[in-house]
């Protein structure tokens, strides 16, 4: 299989990103999973050919390819491939339940499904359901069903690979579910364009000199992990997968490998620091971390920042829907600014909002909405939902932030958690916030829960760490030292652990589906 740029056209398209940084750096080490090490070239030369197998099989333009897997070299060719060929990838969230990936399979119009050998009994369990599914391919040592094929097979097999004609960087390259926090996840549609201008700002952003070689440990399906396929491309680095989040391998990875580039949300940030003893691991080499996905605690920052001496603190603020990351925070104003999220990233238009689509003045609080070159094209098949998301030609993001006046964002909340109590608008963020000052809380929640008298009252959840012990008292205590007291919890519940997605987002749907209705 040929290696060479394959007429490229002059789009900005995925797999030709691989197939320019094959040719700008051939023998440059690329991925790295366990003891398996691919250059450029190497990783060019499978996906070019499991792209070949695709089209082979009838994969056309826009015909979709599922993979259910966890972090892998799979992965990442298979996202290469389904680009280059012409189809659409659609990465799926491993962590769901049966049902759950029957209907994304479906509503996808998924034809070749790749799964990971562990996951062939669930998928077993659908499978009379996956109709419009021709193949399933699986990855891994595993035994497998007759009707299935195994994923080393396809490399033994001979195919031809045609570059697809008239692709365009408007084309969809990807369907990204959403976390599906407020009924079924939609398929948010990421065009080529989307995904490699997503990668550039970064690179500008984020000064792609001091990239080098980067940990990949959050979920490859999940935005922020797909990011990383293109930017390695566009910067010519090196990503170090790991197959799962384990804080001690993470440790023992950046000494080793020596990584300049760690990137976790901010629940994975949290359990690092749970490791015992994490001092005595060599980070020196890690010039850059990064947190995102979720809201990072103020405490979290800080304790990111004097943990890791020779790092830049790089707070990335976005959605799936934009392709990731709209606002960025990072150098001095890490520090000179902590409690910010940063301001917008270049190609990227920003606004903030009230109801009626009005521009809000510094300091007041309004909705952040969306315009540019890294927003989806629509969510699949769903032309309600994404007339609703984009009203008056902006993408509607439901966070509320507010702005200062040097034109620095911060967050407050997102629009559907704020609660209104007596009147007043609470946002949880505010509370939780408040609530990671205490040493002993791990991690914590607020909702609202209904109250006959005030409408609605805040009410707390609260893991604690390892040894701690608080009262509802402590809590309540601790956070009126600090908030107005109509903010105060009037409930506390301590729990083990806090429910969240595989993006690490508490899923709050979780915490008020007991909560007892109004009357």
């Amino acid at each position: 299989m040929t290696t060479s740029l394959l007429s490229l056209s002059s789009q900005l398209l995925v797999g030709e990103m691989l197939k320019r940084a094959a040719h700008r750096g051939p023998n440059l080490e690329a991925f790295v999973f366990g003891d398996t090490r691919l250059t450029f070239k190497e990783m060019d030369e499978r996906a070019t050919h499991l792209a070949g197998w695709f089209q082979n099989q009838g994969i056309q333009r826009d015909e979709k390819v599922g993979f259910l897997l966890k972090n892998s070299l799979a992965f990442a060719e298979i996202f290469y491939a389904s680009a280059l060929s012409g189809g659409v990838g659609v990465p799926m969230n491993f962590r769901l339940a049966s049902e759950e990936i029957a209907y994304i399979v479906n509503n996808s119009d998924t034809k070749i499904l790749f799964i990971d050998g562990e996951f062939v009994d669930q998928i077993l369990s659908v499978k009379d359901q996956l109709a419009k599914v021709e193949k399933i391919v699986v990855v891994g040592d595993t035994e497998i069903p007759s009707d299935f094929l195994h994923y080393d097979s396809i490399y033994q097999t001979e195919v031809t690979f045609t570059p697809p004609e008239g692709l365009t960087d408007n084309d969809a390259a990807m369907i990204a579910y959403t976390s599906g926090t407020t009924g079924r996840p939609k398929g948010a549609v990421l065009t080529h364009k989307n995904l490699c201008q997503n990668s550039m700002n970064l690179a500008w952003e984020g000064k792609a000199e001091l990239y080098g070689k980067t940990l990949v440990a959050i979920p490859m399906f999940h935005i922020g992990g797909l990011g990383s396929l293109v930017s390695v491309c566009i910067m010519n680095g090196t990503i170090v997968i790991h197959r799962d989040f384990n804080p001690v391998e993470i440790f023992k990875t950046i000494e080793q490998e020596k990584i300049s580039t760690l990137g976790l949300v901010p629940a994975m940030w949290i359990f690092l620091f749970q490791v015992p003893n994490y001092e005595k691991y060599d980070v020196s080499s890690i010039t850059r971390c990064s947190v995102g996905a979720a809201i990072a605690p103020l405490e979290l920052k800080k304790k990111i920042l004097s943990s890791f001496k020779n790092a830049t603190l790089i707070e990335q603020f976005g959605q799936t829907e934009t392709t990731s990351i709209t606002v960025v925070l990072y150098g001095d104003d890490a520090l000179r600014k902590t409690a910010s999220i940063g301001r917008p990233v270049i190609n990227v238009e920003v606004r903030v909002v009230d109801d009626n689509m009005n521009d809000v003045p510094p300091g007041e609080i309004g909705e952040i909405v969306y315009r540019g070159p890294t927003v989806m094209k629509e969510y699949y098949k769903n032309p309600e939902a994404t007339a609703e998301a984009f009203k008056g030609g902006w993408f509607h993001s439901g966070d509320l932030v507010r702005v200062d006046e040097e034109g620095y964002f911060y967050i407050v909340d997102r629009k559907k958690d704020m609660l209104i109590s007596g009147g007043e608008n609470i946002y949880p963020a505010e509370i939780e916030e408040v609530l990671y000052k205490h040493p002993g809380i791990l991690e914590c929640a607020v909702i609202g829960v209904p109250d006959p008298e005030w409408g609605e009252k805040v009410k707390v959840f609260v893991a604690l760490k390892p040894g701690k012990s608080m009262t509802e008292n402590d809590v309540i205590s601790h956070c009126m030292k600090y908030l107005a007291s109509y903010k105060k919890p009037k409930e506390v519940e301590f729990i083990d652990a806090l429910p969240r997605n595989a993006a690490g987002k508490v899923l709050k749907q979780v915490l008020r589906k007991n909560a007892p209705l109004i009357s």
